[in-house]
């Protein structure tokens, strides 16, 4: 293990070159460089002090004058819990977790497939009766080969890992990242600097507690873009990386040779927002983490630096439960299935086993089925709310975004960690999203959109779900403006007038939200017609004439509920439409365009002028007839593009934007959109 770095001495003064004379106040003590602390008996390090006179203007030095020393600042030494600093074009291999992690992955897999056939025959046995003379004989011989077999098994699962490390190496070579792997059918995948979006790194809980993580290199790849992923990386060698690619791409980019492996120095920063309690663990895990994966390594300078407080990580608990309901409802099917299986070893059958918890539901409510039922769905609702809660403030836990250098990192997760970089160059939007209820609180989501991947099996690498890289999940509207400032201060220049969809888009936005495409609308329809031929139905459903008038008022209860339901959306959809009329908007300066789409929910996108891939605008009958058109930008963000769109904007304006959006179109842009912004005020 390398020694550790010893505390810094300061030089000896050095009175004739640097600094004028202090003189201390009278009776103030004067402490002596090198004098050990009464707290901690560590000798006393000077900060560094530049010489605020000149040697030549001092006055002269009077015998028995203290004078401050000159401590320099002590050059930059290599973190000792990293390692030795690869070499270039040296073969780095991924961690020896590897091996074993993923032997214990296969053996479980056959360990559960054996288990599940043992069972099989095991539980024949029981039931046919096991002779004492040979079936207990049988089944000790079956559990035997069985052990055996596991045993095989897991030596091979070792071996195979083992021989799968040998073989899977990376490089890092002048022009290029290089991924080596494959044991029979070899795979070579080479990356070159200047095509890296963004480098992040993903780690479960069994690998926080091993300090290693997987990491993953997204490159521009269009539709089909896959990510490089390297498994089994220590923490302190994924910083290392992410730095030494980030660093070769600049270099290159500027013309320069690629820089060999060397650390830098890095100027450390306090972090400016507040933490939570949740960052505890967070801390906890990377201590217990660094035991094995080494101390994280500084990878440059950070200018900005945030966290969630509490009051924001619950709120963002509270309103976010759409990706945890999914998954959820796959472990209530599980569940259920389970229970099935179980209830008719203690009750004879699932009929025995639902009747009685249906006489003790009953007996517990006075006999009232309908409170029974109300308060089994509102229990089972808040259920499934509470555990979504709890799984998104998991999810949020050590919430952390920062600028370092020219990157934007991203880091989060309690129990499975998630870091996401990505250079600011290729950032294509930031997008700005409200939901009703964030709208109603002064609340937004804040979120930059980025170049995403897929990994080998297809899956994409998203963040918390398809919304981009979240810079932030729940802040204030009125702090937008001082997070892109310290995060992304590249998109300062944002346009400021915006221009509003056209007048006749309001009667418009009614009939295609809350008629034509309004599920209100429909309902209700489908409720007159329910109502309508309610008799009919009632004697077509009916299996004897004594119970038409039960269907009848089944049916009259179910026509009833959908004209209410269908009633209340509608009104809600035209509220939507309304709201989308007068806020929805675009605007454009020399360098960004910006799209605001509102309604009951708002979303703005704002990206640079030279992220648009491609623009058009197009019509359908009825706006050719009402004199609008739908105007598109499409960008690079997402996996094969993302298109921003705004319909019903004036067909003047959209004709002006495409000249705009147009190669060499900058001299028209302010003019032209100036006179038709001066001609709307003037009709008005």
């Amino acid at each position: 293990m390398a020694p550790q770095n010893p505390v810094p001495r300061p030089p000896a003064p050095r009175v004739e070159d640097r600094v004028a004379p202090a003189v201390p106040a009278a009776g103030a003590p004067v402490p002596q460089a090198g004098a050990p602390t009464a707290q901690t008996g560590v000798p006393q390090v000077q900060p560094a002090v530049e010489p605020a006179v000149p040697l030549s203007s001092a006055a002269p030095i009077s015998p028995g004058t203290q004078v401050a020393p000159v401590v320099c600042a002590a050059p930059a030494v290599p973190d000792a819990s990293a390692g030795e600093t690869p070499l270039e074009g040296e073969k780095l291999h991924v961690h020896s977790s590897y091996i074993w992690l993923g032997g214990l992955k296969s053996i479980f897999a056959v360990l559960f497939a054996l288990a599940v056939s043992m069972s099989g025959t095991l539980v024949g046995l029981l039931a046919d009766g096991i002779d004492p003379g040979g079936g207990a004989a049988i089944a000790l011989i079956i559990v035997g080969i069985t052990a055996a077999g596991a045993a095989l098994v897991a030596a091979l699962a070792f071996l195979g890992t083992w021989w799968s490390w040998r073989h899977l190496y990376y490089q890092i070579t002048p022009d290029e990242f290089a991924l080596y792997s494959g044991i029979f059918n070899k795979k070579q995948v080479h990356v070159p600097y200047q095509r890296i979006q963004s480098v992040d790194q993903r780690a479960t809980l069994l690998q926080r507690v091993l300090g290693v993580c997987t990491v993953q290199i997204e490159t521009a790849g269009g539709s089909s873009n896959k990510a490089v992923v390297v498994p089994y990386v220590t923490r302190n060698r994924a910083e290392w990386l992410r730095r030494e690619l980030f660093s070769r791409k600049q270099q290159l980019a500027a013309g320069q040779k690629a820089p060999s492996s060397e650390r830098a120095a890095v100027a450390a920063t306090e972090a400016d927002g507040a933490g939570n309690v949740l960052d505890v663990g967070v801390e906890l895990w990377d201590e217990v983490g660094s035991v094995f994966g080494g101390q994280v390594v500084e990878t440059g300078r950070v200018s900005y630096e945030y966290g969630l407080t509490n009051k924001e990580l619950v709120l963002t608990a509270l309103s976010n439960n759409t990706a945890f309901v999914v998954v959820l409802v796959g472990l209530v099917t599980g569940a259920a299935q389970l229970v099935g299986e179980v209830l008719p070893m203690f009750f004879g059958s699932n009929d025995a086993a639902l009747d009685f918890v249906i006489d003790q539901s009953l007996r517990l409510f006075g006999g009232n089925a309908a409170v029974a039922i109300a308060v089994a769905l509102i229990s089972f609702a808040l259920v499934m709310w509470g555990l979504s809660v709890l799984s998104t403030c998991l999810t949020y836990g050590g919430f952390k975004a920062r600028r370092r250098d020219s990157r934007i990192e991203v880091e989060r997760g309690l129990l499975q960690h998630q870091f996401s970089g990505v250079d600011v160059d290729r950032v294509q939007s930031v997008v700005v999203r409200q939901s009703l209820i964030r709208r109603i609180m002064g609340y937004c989501e804040l979120s930059l959109g980025k170049v995403d991947s897929v990994t080998g099996d297809g899956e994409k690498q998203a963040n918390v779900s398809d919304k981009g890289l979240v810079i932030h999940p729940f802040v204030k509207m009125s702090r937008v403006p001082e997070i892109l400032s310290g995060l992304v201060p590249e998109f300062a220049d944002v346009p400021t007038a915006p221009i509003p969809v056209a007048a006749v888009a309001l009667r418009r936005a009614i009939l295609r939200r809350a008629v034509w495409l309004g599920g209100g609308f429909w309902c209700a329809v489908v409720g007159c017609v329910l109502a309508a031929f309610a008799p009919q139905i009632a004697w077509a459903l009916a299996d004897v004439p004594s119970d038409v008038d039960e269907v009848l008022f089944v049916l009259t209860i179910v026509t009833a509920g959908l004209i209410a339901l269908g009633l209340v959306l509608f009104v809600l959809e035209v509220v939507s439409a309304v709201l989308w009329a007068r806020e929805s908007s675009f605007a454009v300066n020399r360098s960004f365009m910006q799209v605001t789409n509102g309604g009951l929910a708002r979303e703005s996108v704002t990206f640079p002028r030279k992220k648009i891939q491609f623009a058009f605008t197009k019509t359908n009958p009825f706006q050719r007839l009402a004199r609008t058109a739908t105007i598109v930008a499409v960008t690079a963000a997402g996996v094969g593009g993302t298109k921003v769109s705004l319909v019903d904007a004036g067909r003047e304006e959209a004709a002006l934007w495409l000249e705009w959006a147009m190669p060499g179109g900058q001299d028209c842009d302010l003019a032209g959109f100036g006179s038709v912004k001066v001609n709307k005020g003037s009709s008005q």
